[in-house]
C-alpha cells in the first residue's frame, strides 16, 4: 500500500473506504491490487482538497486567502476583449459639427463639436455650447456624416440649463441615415464600460473608452445638474458626442470636463435627453411644468426624501389632493429620493402633461394624477434658501454671520452661492452680495423672501442688491 496511506491523518479514512468498498463494491474488494489503486487516488484527491481548503481560507496562519478554485472567483464577470465589432457598428451615427456665428461688430467665430443621428430622418442631437454663445444661435451649422456626406442643418429646440440642443438636417437626401439607439442610463452602474466618439481637435470619429466612475454628478453647471462621471478621454470637440455602453446604446452626451483633472469627464444622462426632447421638440425651449408646491428635503432612510411644506392654491398639486407632509416618492412609475430628482423629473414635462405622482402619507403609499400647468408664479424657496430656478443661494445674515462678515444681522438676506452660467451669475451677482429687496418688497430674512414670491404675478424676479456702500436693481429671468 502507497506510504502515504500508512500516515495517522488517512488512516480512518483507509478504513472508511474499505469499508465502503467492502459494502458496495465486492468485485473491487476481490482484487487488492484494484483496491491499493483505487484508494490511493481518493487519499490524493483528498489530500489535494484539503490544501486548497487551507489556501483559500487563510493563507499562511490566516492573514491572507488565495483563490485556487477552477471555478470563476468573479460569478458573471466577462473580461473584456476588443471593443472593435461594437465601434464599427456604432460609428456611423457619429457627426461632426461645424459652427459658423457673428462676434461683435462684424466678427465671426468658428467652432466645431459633436453630435449623434437620433433618427433616420435627420434629427440630430448636441450640446448648447456647441450651437449657441448665450442667447445667440450660430448662423450656419453645418454636420458631416462619417461617410463624407455634409447637410446644411437648423436649432428645432435647446435648452441652456441642460446643455441639450436638438437639431434636423436640411436637404432632400435627408432619409435613411444610420441613426443610433438611446439606452436606459439609470440602469448603469459604477463599474460598467463605456465608449465615448466624437471628434476632439477635429480629429474626426476619435474612440476612447473607460467605465463609469459616478453617478449624479453636481458640478454647478445649472439647475438640473444630474452628471455621469466617467473617466473615458473627453477633450475639446467632443463635445455633444454620444457615450455608448457596451450594448451599443447612447447613454450619455458628452458635455463637460474638468481641466484641472485627468480622467474625469461628464456626460447628460440619455434619461435625461429622453425627458427632454419632447419639450425641445414642441416647444423649441425648455417650457417646465409646474405642479404647485414647496418641498424640502427631509433625511430619511438613507435618502434626502421629498417632503411637501406648502401647496400653492389653485394649483395642479392642490387640485390633485396634495397635502403638506406628503412624501413624494416616485413621478410616473420612476422612483425619486431626493429634491433635485423631483425637480428635474417635474421640470423637464411639456405643461399640460399628466404625471401620475407616487407618495406616502401618514406611512400609506398612494398615487395621484395631476395635470402639469405652464409656470405662473415663481415658486418659494427651500428650507436651505435654494432659488433653483435663478441659479441663487440665499441664507439668512444670523448674528454669528454677522459679526464674521462685518454685516447688520437681519439688515436683509445674504448671496452665499450663485451658480455658475445661471441666471444670477449672467447678471453679475456674487456670494456676499446683500439681497435688500425682492419685487419691490423689502425683506430682512428668508421668510420675508418666501413671502415676496408668493405675492408674484410675473416671472421675472426684481432685487434690490447691495454691494459694499453701492445699491443696485438686478432683474432676474429663469
Amino acid at each position: 500500500m502507497a506510504p502515504v496511506l500508512n500516515s495517522p491523518v488517512f488512516r480512518p479514512w483507509v478504513r472508511l473506504a474499505g469499508l465502503f468498498v467492502w459494502l458496495l463494491a465486492p468485485a473491487v474488494w476481490a482484487e487488492p491490487d484494484s483496491l491499493d489503486a483505487w484508494l490511493t487516488a481518493r487519499a490524493r484527491e483528498h489530500a489535494a482538497w484539503t490544501e486548497d481548503s487551507a489556501r483559500s481560507s487563510g493563507g499562511a496562519p490566516g492573514l491572507w486567502r488565495e483563490w485556487t478554485s477552477k471555478e470563476p472567483m468573479l460569478p458573471g464577470f466577462v473580461p473584456p476583449s476588443s471593443l472593435a465589432p461594437l465601434i464599427r457598428a456604432v460609428e456611423a451615427g457619429v457627426v461632426n459639427i461645424s459652427v459658423t456665428g457673428e462676434v461683435g461688430r462684424g466678427g465671426t467665430r468658428s467652432a466645431s463639436g459633436s453630435g449623434f443621428l437620433l433618427t433616420p430622418e435627420g434629427l440630430v442631437v448636441t450640446n448648447n455650447h456647441v450651437v449657441a454663445r448665450g442667447s445667440e444661435v450660430a448662423s450656419e451649422i453645418v454636420v458631416r456624416l462619417s461617410d463624407g456626406r455634409e447637410f446644411q442643418a437648423e436649432v428645432v429646440g435647446r435648452d441652456a440649463s441642460t446643455d441639450v440642443a436638438l437639431l434636423r438636417l436640411l436637404g432632400r437626401e435627408v432619409r435613411g441615415l444610420p441613426a443610433v439607439y438611446l439606452g436606459d442610463s439609470d440602469q448603469l452602474e459604477v463599474g460598467d464600460w463605456v465608449v465615448a466618439i466624437g471628434n476632439p481637435f477635429g480629429l474626426d470619429h476619435s474612440v476612447s473608452h473607460g467605465m463609469i466612475s459616478a453617478k449624479e454628478r453636481v458640478i454647478g453647471v445649472g439647475p438640473f445638474d444630474d452628471f455621469i462621471q466617467t473617466d473615458a478621454l473627453i477633450n475639446p470637440g467632443n463635445s455633444g458626442g454620444p457615450l455608448f455602453n457596451m450594448r451599443g446604446e447612447v447613454v450619455g452626451v458628452n458635455t463637460a470636463i474638468i481641466s484641472e483633472g485627468q480622467g474625469i469627464g461628464f456626460a447628460v444622462p440619455s434619461n435625461m435627453v429622453k425627458d427632454l426632447l419632447p419639450n425641445l421638440s414642441k416647444n423649441g425651449q425648455l417650457q417646465r411644468g409646474w405642479l404647485g408646491v414647496v418641498v424640502d428635503e427631509q433625511a430619511q432612510a438613507g435618502t434626502r426624501a421629498a417632503v411637501v411644506t406648502h401647496v400653492y392654491p389653485h394649483s395642479p398639486a392642490e387640485q390633485a389632493g396634495l397635502l403638506p407632509g406628503d412624501l413624494l416618492v416616485g413621478v410616473n412609475g420612476k422612483p425619486v429620493d431626493s429634491f433635485p430628482q423631483l425637480l428635474r423629473k417635474v421640470a423637464m414635462l411639456v405643461p399640460e402633461t399628466q404625471v401620475t405622482l407616487s407618495l406616502v402619507r401618514e406611512g400609506t403609499a398612494r398615487e395621484v394624477r395631476v395635470k402639469l400647468t405652464a409656470r405662473p408664479v415663481q415658486e418659494g424657496l427651500s428650507a436651505s434658501g435654494n432659488l433653483g430656478e435663478f441659479g441663487l443661494v440665499l441664507r439668512d445674515i444670523t448674528p454669528v454671520v454677522g459679526a464674521t462678515l462685518g454685516l447688520e444681522p437681519y439688515a436683509g438676506v445674504l448671496v452665499s452661492g450663485v451658480v455658475p452660467r445661471s441666471p444670477a451669475a449672467r447678471e453679475g451677482l456674487r456670494a456676499g452680495d446683500v439681497v435688500i429687496e425682492v419685487n419691490r418688497s423689502r425683506v430682512r430674512e428668508l421668510r420675508a423672501v418666501k413671502a415676496a414670491l408668493e405675492k408674484s404675478t410675473g416671472r421675472t424676479l426684481l432685487l434690490r442688491v447691495q454691494r459694499g456702500d453701492v445699491q443696485q436693481y438686478v432683474a432676474l429671468e429663469p
